[in-house]
């Protein structure tokens, strides 16, 4: 006899059913269509998301009811991020055949993988899902956003705006499904019956993509590491730190969390961090913060992620200066025993002195080894020796150089990186991929192999093998 939770059960798995039931309609009714047309629809999708007036509302609407982050960074994001990543895409070739490789005789053609699933934290809701969106669209699938219940209205709002632009250019509305009422239940059951997950969000979750059944693209943690280096540019280093610090409260995992500053320019460096408004913590005041970053000794509370530093020192219990922008711990220690070498999701920047570029290589990768490995790490430098030493002997999937991490691991104006919100860190962070995310890594490719127009010839043993390691193997 079925019981209570077999019955939640099959209801949760045939309602999802039926939601990938028509996103597979909506996707079967574009996999024919035309370059152009799919151009046009994400073209449609982001402008009725990020137009004047409709923008401002989301952001809006966003800190209303995530109560995360401010105004400022959701505007820049669901206005000036989403147009990015369009544009990053639209001259893209997504259609037929999008790579030839004339000296193998290889032509690559784009095929669609069908229905997306695609995972939607509660940091990033406002240009997640479009973001996602474009780029499932842009390789002729359909997606199915699953928010975090945090952000389930928002969510809602800006899929439906989605929605009425698809049916305005001819398109199915299905193209674009939220999941209105979301729960982890219902989010498992998704990721188990679409084609391919895409997921952003925290650990369990992104675990719980991998353990669908579904093939899985899932990020790894962030804690990213900034060193300075003694031959940056001081001013802009402590300018782009601060905008990267405090960008929507640091939400963003790309924040900096670790800042390590070479002994030759500690002091001058530090001096230009409180000048912007980095608050250098005593004893008593690390200690509070601390209880109130974890307060069961091991996880983040919710309760301070992405706040003002007014409203995290008030619950933590002690006082700041009027201009307070971000919190400065210094700490000498990485792993468990000292927290702050870890991510910690809020205007809270960790400080080291190294002595010099070997050192904060070694702590880099000690802070990294603990949370973050693979993910992501930046430099202050004019020295490329410097920047290629660094990016040689961390693991890491990005370096950023003379760039705010938090705006530039993702993609921006300013740099190549593509446009996305979704960073796989390779092996290193327990994922499939180290790529920013987007539409290529949403298709299936079919390989057109064609005889060479000379066959290839093994080469002879002493070339091949090389006559030293033929002797020293014998």
């Amino acid at each position: 006899m079925a019981t209570v939770e077999d019955i939640a059960e099959i209801s949760v798995a045939d309602e999802v059913a039926e939601l990938v039931a028509r996103s597979r309609k909506a996707q079967l009714a574009i996999e024919n269509y035309t370059q152009e047309q799919v151009d046009r629809l994400i073209r449609g999708m982001v402008w009725a998301v990020a137009k004047p007036g409709v923008a401002e509302d989301i952001a809006q609407h966003t800190v209303d009811e995530t109560q995360l982050g401010n105004y400022k960074g959701k505007f820049l994001k669901i206005s000036v991020k989403t147009r990015a990543a369009l544009m990053d895409i639209i001259d893209d070739k997504s259609v037929g055949v999008i790579e030839e490789i004339p000296e193998r005789h290889i032509v690559k053609i784009a095929k669609p993988v069908g229905v997306i699933g695609a995972l939607s934290p509660s940091t990033n809701p406002e240009a997640t899902p479009v973001i996602k969106a474009i780029c499932a669209v842009k390789g002729r699938n359909s997606v199915i956003i699953c928010p975090h219940p945090r952000a389930k209205i928002t969510n809602k709002i800006i899929c439906d705006k989605m929605r009425e632009a698809l049916v305005k250019l001819g398109a199915p509305a299905d193209l674009v499904i939220p999941i209105e009422r979301p729960s982890v239940e219902k989010t498992n059951e998704v990721m188990k019956q679409c084609d391919r997950v895409l997921a952003t969000g925290g650990t369990p979750m992104v675990q719980a993509a991998y353990s669908s059944g579904t093939p899985a693209l899932g990020v790894g943690v962030g804690n990213a590491v900034i060193t300075v280096d003694d031959t940056a540019d001081l001013d802009d280093a402590a300018e782009k730190i601060l905008l990267s610090k405090t960008l929507d409260f640091a939400a963003s995992c790309s924040s900096d969390n670790s800042v390590i500053l070479l002994d030759a320019i500690y002091d001058k460096m530090l001096a230009k961090l409180q000048e912007k408004g980095g608050l250098v913590l005593d004893n008593e005041q690390k200690a509070r913060l601390q209880a109130a970053i974890w307060e069961d000794g091991e996880h983040i509370n919710a309760k301070v992620v992405a706040q003002s530093p007014q409203f995290i020192a008030d619950y933590a219990g002690f006082t700041i200066p009027e201009g307070t922008q971000f919190f400065i711990v210094p700490e000498t220690g990485t792993g468990k025993e000292h927290p702050f070498s870890g991510e910690k999701m809020t205007v809270t920047m960790a400080l080291y002195r190294a002595r010099d570029l070997d050192e904060a290589i070694e702590l880099t990768n000690a802070i990294q080894a603990y949370q973050g490995q693979g993910h992501s790490c930046g430099i202050y430098s004019t020295s490329d020796e410097n920047i290629m030493k660094l990016a040689m002997h961390t693991k890491t999937s990005r370096v950023m150089v003379n760039q705010p991490q938090a705006a530039s691991n993702s993609g921006n104006l300013w740099n190549g990186m593509r446009q996305t919100f979704s960073l796989g860190c390779g092996s290193w962070g327990g994922n499939a991929t180290n790529n920013n995310v987007s539409w290529r890594d949403l298709i299936n490719e079919t390989w057109v192999s064609k005889p060479l127009p000379q066959t290839k010839v093994i080469p002879s043993d002493e070339d091949l093998f090389g006559k030293d390691v033929i002797e020293a193997v014998g």
